[in-house]
């Protein structure tokens, strides 16, 4: 199934263990059920929605990968680290891909190389997901960003959350981890963001931000508790060291 062609909505079934999952193929809907075995988590460039990843999946004792799933295509690609990074979460150039239509047609041919041995944002993007797709198969993990709640649309057993703030707390937050570059935190706020849709509409045709891909709806300024609460409640988890939520819930603050 391609995300393009799926509507989901998924419904707690009482033993809170299972949903069903119910998309829409072709016109006809479609019905599966399936315990929850993985969580994707999307988010806004400083909602914090990475740091609450990192404590659901240390609360549920799931796997994490967020830029190890970086790490896994380098190694399958047979590059460093450090240039898969450069690629994360990025498009090629436009002139890249411009001449990368005519290089099918001359260059590969001319330099005998296949498309498995160029590594571009196109190559980056296709081994995540294919990493993407073999962690979902594993289950009982936590995957963050990189297109996943597309790469799984439809898949059951899969739970898409998107975590998102108010403006003032993404600039508060910029300001306390980027001192020196306060004066252009809304700027490089919104550039983290564009990036991430466009490498998700390029790539999946769909975009980032749109509530249709996701489950569940997260303002970070429901605190972590409140956060991972919601998730098991909603998800039908049981999370180790349940605590009261409600007292980690702050205000919204300013509208963005």
């Amino acid at each position: 199934m391609q995300p393009e062609d799926v509507f989901r909505v998924s419904i707690p079934l009482r033993d809170k263990c299972s949903f069903v999952v119910c998309c829409q193929w072709h016109g006809e809907w479609l019905m599966m059920h399936a315990p929850m075995r993985v969580i994707t988590v999307e988010r806004e460039y400083g909602s914090r929605g990475g740091e609450f990843a990192h404590d659901l999946a240390e609360r549920l004792g799931w796997r994490l990968l967020d830029s190890e799933l970086v790490s896994a295509a380098a190694k399958r690609a047979g590059v460093a680290p450090e240039l898969a990074a450069k690629f994360d979460d990025r498009l090629d150039p436009w002139y890249y891909r411009y001449g990368k239509v005519f290089w099918h047609d001359t260059a590969y041919q001319m330099t005998g190389l296949s498309e498995e041995q160029v590594f571009d944002s196109e190559r980056m993007l296709t081994l995540i997901r294919e990493e993407i797709m073999t962690a979902a198969k594993q289950g009982n993990c936590v995957l963050v960003g990189r297109g996943a709640a597309c790469a799984l649309a439809c898949q059951p057993g899969c739970f898409h959350i998107f975590v998102y703030a108010t403006l003032k707390a993404k600039r508060d937050w910029f300001t306390e981890a980027f001192p020196k570059q306060a004066q252009n935190a809304e700027q490089t706020l919104a550039a983290y963001d564009k990036r991430r849709a466009a490498v998700i509409r390029k790539f999946y045709q769909q975009e980032w931000c749109s509530r249709g891909l996701y489950h569940m709806l997260l303002n970070s300024a429901m605190g972590t508790e409140a956060m991972i609460a919601s998730v098991s409640g909603a998800a039908g988890l049981e999370i180790a060291h349940p605590v009261a939520a409600a007292s980690s819930i702050g205000p919204t603050g300013a509208p963005c």
